[in-house]
């Protein structure tokens, strides 16, 4: 029997995503770890990998397809020497249930999306399908998957079913699936756009991003009680060492090994203030307040059509010239579209900085599971004074946005206080 290469879920939340480059075509042989396919989200593009090796029977989907449901057929795989006679028609688009898109996203540790694959043994005089997943902690319990039913799409054993396995026989029924979201009207874009003269505009159709973006945000300001923090910052001291740290930095093939920002700065004096405010470093669930360990500052990266917020994890931890190169390297992917769902996913808090723009002061929306995040203006020259005379001094705004049900007012002021601290004696931040 042909093994159904299905739309993987590349994130737990991940319903759909645009097909946009085959790697194969059909009657190609492939091999394990061969890519076949790129799979575009409204964040990345990620690359799908083969679990077992065959010849590309059907196609079933072709590149360029959007909004391929997950757990969708998109293709056929002939094994054993199977030929195209033993491929029946693609079945239906189905939304994925919850549960098993969760359970089919591919390791963490691993850029590659794992597709289905058969798994060893019959049943029925036809062969058994399993996730790879399902197969590999089957051999650790000892089970035989003969003897386990299926309850992912078309009979396939999930992870849950193998789980499950030992205190039941049956796996218990697959959860239904999630009701799609109904389609927006189109009554109001049109009466919106008799407002305006129809040779004076043109219609640029929502990406996934864009959407994502906007639904996220209208969530965060519906039902998230923001309050806003401010304070002025001297800058004069940071800038001072980051020129010296950048002079002193060793060559590398010609070329200085690192180049710190002011932005590596602010991320580290964020994470060092959250770790010295451990309370504030906190995010909201209905039932708990997570207190994270580390300081996983996400970082918003201005790309095509959006903006993305990859992750600098354990910033407390890590040099400045160490987050300066992962900040590079992190933003380059992101305008790629090639971050990893794990290197932009979580985050405890983030910065969002305008300053290169010229931007005075702003006040960012928060983006949850974040419990805060920090908006960053320009450094501006400005009249101080100083023993008693006027002199000048590079100052920069910055304003915390909080989730007030995790962080009370106070607890935020603290936390700014400590972030002030570090970008006011940076060299704190070097011990």
């Amino acid at each position: 029997m042909p093994v159904e290469i299905l739309m993987p879920a590349l994130s737990p939340t991940m319903e759909s995503g645009n097909l946009a480059k085959w790697h194969v075509k059909e009657g190609d042989t492939i091999e394990i770890g061969d890519v076949i396919a790129e799979i575009e989200t409204d964040k990345a593009t990620m690359e799908v990998e083969a679990v077992d090796e065959g010849v590309v029977g059907k196609i079933f989907v072709a590149e360029g397809t959007a909004d391929v449901a997950v757990n969708t057929q998109i293709a056929a795989l002939l094994v054993d020497g199977e030929d195209a006679s033993a491929i029946s028609d693609a079945p239906a688009a189905t939304a994925a249930p919850v549960a098993q898109a969760a359970e089919a996203e591919a390791p963490a540790a691993s850029a590659a999306v794992v597709t289905p694959a058969p798994a060893a043994g019959q049943k029925d005089g036809k062969r058994i399908f399993a996730s790879p997943l399902a197969r590999r902690i089957a051999e650790q319990k000892g089970l035989d998957l003969v003897a386990i039913a299926g309850s992912g799409p078309h009979g396939r054993i999930v992870k849950a079913d193998v789980e499950n396995a030992t205190a039941a026989p049956k796996a218990a029924a697959a959860p239904a699936p999630k009701a799609a979201a109904p389609a927006a009207s189109s009554s109001d874009d049109a009466q919106t756009l008799k407002l305006f003269n129809k040779d004076h505009y043109e219609l640029v159709p929502h990406d996934g991003m864009r959407k994502t973006i906007a639904r996220r945000l209208t969530e965060s300001k519906q039902q998230v009680p923001h309050f806003y923090l401010s304070v002025d910052c001297q800058l004069d001291a940071l800038l001072a060492l980051r020129k010296q740290l950048n002079s002193g930095a060793p060559e590398v093939d010609g070329k200085p090994a690192y180049k710190i920002s002011v932005n590596d700065m602010v991320i580290k004096a964020h994470a060092l203030a959250l770790n010295a405010v451990p309370e504030a470093n906190a995010s909201w669930t209905d039932d708990n307040m997570i207190l994270h360990k580390h300081a996983d500052v996400g970082v918003a990266v201005s790309i095509p059509g959006g903006l993305i917020t990859p992750i600098i994890r354990a910033a407390e931890t890590k040099t400045l010239s160490t987050i300066s190169k992962e900040m590079k390297d992190l933003a380059k992917r992101a305008r790629d579209r090639k971050l990893k769902p794990e290197e932009y996913q979580g985050g405890t808090s983030a910065v969002s900085n305008l300053g290169m723009f010229g931007v005075k002061e702003f006040s960012a929306i928060v983006n949850p599971p974040h419990g805060s995040i920090l908006a960053v203006g320009t450094g501006r020259q400005v009249p101080s004074i100083v023993d008693g005379e006027v002199k000048a001094s590079t100052v920069m705004t910055v304003t915390l946005s909080v989730d007030h049900r995790a962080v009370d007012g106070a607890l935020g002021a603290q936390l700014l206080q400590a972030f002030q601290g570090f970008i006011e004696n940076p060299m704190g931040m070097l011990v």
